[in-house]
């Protein structure tokens, strides 16, 4: 049983998408292109740049956006935004995404097609809120796509019973299955930690619902140097953990890949083990579609860093995720397996198992109780 545990769907990128308008929406889109580590070109001409001109230096500040004209441009499927007459781009979607949107009969055909059983869809502002379409994908292939219920983290301190009572919906009205948080996006509007304090209603109700935690960790609001401010926010999530012991959590795309480059190498300080001493706590193994520019595919560079993983956190604790589709602006779905599965080879048969599958189907295990023919096989992997 392979199971992908971080891949996305979503409607056309200029549609409201569950925003209250298109143009709420393309703020967090154009906000999320600018901050990527894709470069910008110029077009025509293809020439690269280094101009930052998209957003102002907090990314988060959607009120102080420059208007260039950000829009989607569907014929090329991209995005463009103009300076000066000259017309920009950067490829934050894989090249040619029809439409600007990726439905899932477009990820279903990807998994038939790389030997994928089942996935898991993620939630991004920037990708859309809109709870009814998340909950027609997996509807509409209910044996092959499990997805998270988003969460508006900036409006957790402020409005806390609406957000609350949002989320209910989403797990027990709409039926999906976890819980996405980007840690970062809840500190534009509060600068409290997100573990306790004006969280911790939130909290409790999630608790309740008895679902797992997908968290994105950034690097908080302190002005410490990387990769010191992530650290202090896996302190944040070690508190969280003892307060809610019975929550099953997971870090999305694994750990801040380029903050920890040294030298062309991925240094890791000993302290960002410390939370996997918590067996509840998972990382995801998801490094083409974040190194996939640095390192040629098979990633022999990153062997060695899957090694300490395993050796450091388990493969019990580890899941594959690939973040599809934007992991094919470097790779192929099924090479975003077999560097793993074939060329791991310190790897033994369970960690293999363990890592491409059975670890997410222990996680996402709650969800699918008492739902037939369906439990018993992600199970046994």
């Amino acid at each position: 049983m392979i199971i992908d545990s971080h891949a996305y769907c979503f409607m056309p990128i200029d549609s409201a998408a569950g925003f209250a308008s298109v143009a709420e929406h393309m703020k967090w889109v154009q906000a999320a292109v600018a901050g990527h580590h894709q470069p910008i070109l110029r077009i025509p001409g293809r020439t690269t740049t280094d101009a930052t001109t998209l957003t102002p230096d907090d990314k988060n500040a959607l009120a102080s956006l420059p208007d260039l004209d950000f829009r989607a441009d569907h014929r090329e499927g991209r995005v463009l935004w103009t300076v000066d007459g000259q017309h920009h781009t950067k490829y934050w979607f894989p090249p040619n995404l029809r439409n600007l949107e990726f439905t899932p009969q477009s990820l279903i055909s990807e998994m038939d097609y790389a030997g994928v059983n089942l996935a898991l869809l993620h939630t991004d502002p920037s990708l859309g809120r809109d709870l009814a379409y998340l909950a027609k994908c997996v509807q509409e292939y209910p044996n092959r796509l499990r997805c998270m219920a988003p969460v508006d983290e900036w409006r957790i301190a402020e409005q806390t019973d609406g957000v609350i009572h949002e989320l209910r919906l989403a797990i027990t009205k709409h039926g999906l299955h976890a819980i996405k948080f980007n840690a970062d996006l809840a500190y534009i509007n509060s600068k409290a930690p997100w573990d306790d304090g004006p969280y911790r209603p939130f909290w409790e109700a999630v608790e309740s619902l008895n679902v797992p935690v997908f968290f994105t960790l950034g690097m908080g609001r302190s002005n410490a140097p990387v990769p010191t401010g992530y650290l202090q926010e896996q302190a944040v999530l070690t508190r969280w953990m003892e307060r809610y012991p019975n929550t099953i959590c997971s870090l999305t795309h694994g750990f801040p890949w380029r903050c920890l480059l040294q030298d062309g190498r991925i240094m890791f300080p000993d302290a960002i083990w410390q939370p996997f001493e918590n067996p509840n706590c998972h990382l995801e193994v998801c490094l083409p579609v974040r190194l996939g520019d640095l390192f040629d595919f098979p990633y022999r560079d990153l062997w060695p860093v899957l090694e300490q993983m395993v050796e450091r956190i388990g493969a019990t604790q580890l899941l594959w995720g690939t973040d599809m589709p934007f992991q094919n602006r470097f790779c192929t779905y099924r090479q975003s397996r077999d560097w793993i599965e074939k060329y791991c080879t310190f790897l033994s048969d369970e960690d293999r198992r363990q890592i491409m599958g059975k670890t997410a189907a222990r996680v996402l295990a709650k969800t699918l109780d008492g739902e037939t023919g369906t439990t018993g096989d992600l199970a046994s992997g």
